[in-house]
């Protein structure tokens, strides 16, 4: 066999089965074990107590298929045309929704391609050992995607690759067979740290180190808890992942707009306001995400995080009745309505405060006092 020329085969199969650009590599990740203790250590996942659960089995792609002896990592392009970044930020009656998830869930589509790959190597090959993953098993998906060539890790911790930035997926072939390995991305962040200053909630605690507990991508999606209030002003009108350290930077300026429909942004999110999105019922939430990555949240925690996003939205008369008629579903609902309508209201009494101090200051000018009188 030869095993070059069946990896440049594989690389072709790859592209005809929609992925971008796909590396090999070995699986010795023995060099990222210490690092991955020491974040498990310090308790930066969470309440993701799994990512712990199977310990250095993450870094261990062969104890997950025994006989493995290369991993196979894909890359597939999702953002979406018509990203609307700016403009969906700045509106702070709009939800924010982070542009992976605009479209349908993409683990079942990348994995049946994967495995779809895998098929056409054990038609070539006649016997092979072989498992694809995506995010479905205790695996560093990042450290392997580097390893193949696929990127670098940057220092928000996703992979950046100078030709697309950061807007793709990854996902994982486990084979049985000695194919030749990729030569691994080299870092080319430099000294820029866009994506650590722009963080809204300052997760990014070191290069490359992400504190989930603070950062809005764990606490909208993984997070089914009460939201610490440090952090809900600084949610804006993210109700849904946050990609704020990617709109930042500088490598993604180069990103391809995805080929693949299914990653196209749904109907329901072209005008995505936030008080119709709230008054969805769990039957009509469930309706329309339907194939959406947002339905594993439930219907609880999608209300909840509208909640905050409401709360943090300009005074509407609306909006306090609309979080108001939701008051009763839940203790941990009703933890964050009170909390929005008392922001809410906050911003009226502020507003108040203002004009009466300004109509003070113009009593005073007219009757020439001092201004401190």
């Amino acid at each position: 066999m030869n095993y070059q020329e069946l990896a440049d085969k594989i690389k072709v199969w790859a592209k005809e089965l929609g992925f971008q650009k796909v590396g090999i590599c070995d699986v010795d990740l023995k060099e990222h074990e210490a690092e991955l203790q020491k974040w498990l250590d310090s308790g930066y996942h969470g309440s993701m107590d799994w990512m712990a659960r199977h310990g250095m089995m993450r870094a261990r792609p062969d104890e997950l298929l025994p006989g493995t002896i290369r991993v196979i990592s894909a890359r597939m392009d999702y953002l979406p045309p018509e990203a609307q970044f700016a403009s969906n930020l700045s509106n702070p009656n709009h939800a924010y929704i982070s542009r992976y998830a605009l479209g349908r869930d993409y683990h079942k589509l990348v994995r049946n391609q994967l495995k779809k790959l895998g098929q056409r190597i054990e038609a070539e090959v006649e016997q092979l050992g072989y498992r694809p993953f995506v995010d479905s098993a205790p695996i560093l998906e990042r450290p392997l995607a580097q390893k193949a060539g696929l990127g670098w890790s940057g220092k928000h911790s996703l992979i950046l690759d100078k030709e697309c930035g950061s807007w793709f997926f990854l996902g994982e072939l486990l084979v049985d067979i000695p194919l030749p390995v990729d030569k691994p991305s080299e870092n080319q962040c430099g000294a820029c740290k866009a994506c650590m200053t722009s963080c809204p909630t300052a997760a990014i605690v070191d290069e490359g180190i992400v504190d989930a507990r603070r950062c809005i991508s764990y606490l909208t999606i993984e997070f089914d808890g009460v939201i610490p209030e440090e952090f809900r002003k600084a949610m804006g009108n993210r109700i849904y992942g946050c990609d704020d350290c990617q709109l930042v930077c500088p490598w993604n300026r180069f990103a391809d707009v995805t080929q693949q429909e299914d990653f196209y942004r749904r109907s329901c999110f072209q005008t995505p306001e936030l008080v119709e999105l709230f008054h969805w019922d769990e039957t009509t939430f469930l309706k329309n995400m339907e194939g959406s990555p947002i339905r594993r949240i439930g219907h609880q925690q999608w209300l909840r995080n509208l909640s905050i996003a409401l709360g943090n939205a300009p005074f509407s008369q609306q909006i306090i009745e609309s979080l108001k008629s939701r008051k009763g579903l839940s203790e941990l609902l009703d933890e964050h309505i009170d909390w929005a309508i008392e922001q809410q209201l906050a911003q009226v009494h502020e507003k108040n405060g203002i004009k009466i101090k300004h109509e003070r200051l113009i009593r005073i000018v007219q009757k020439g006092l001092p201004r401190d009188a």
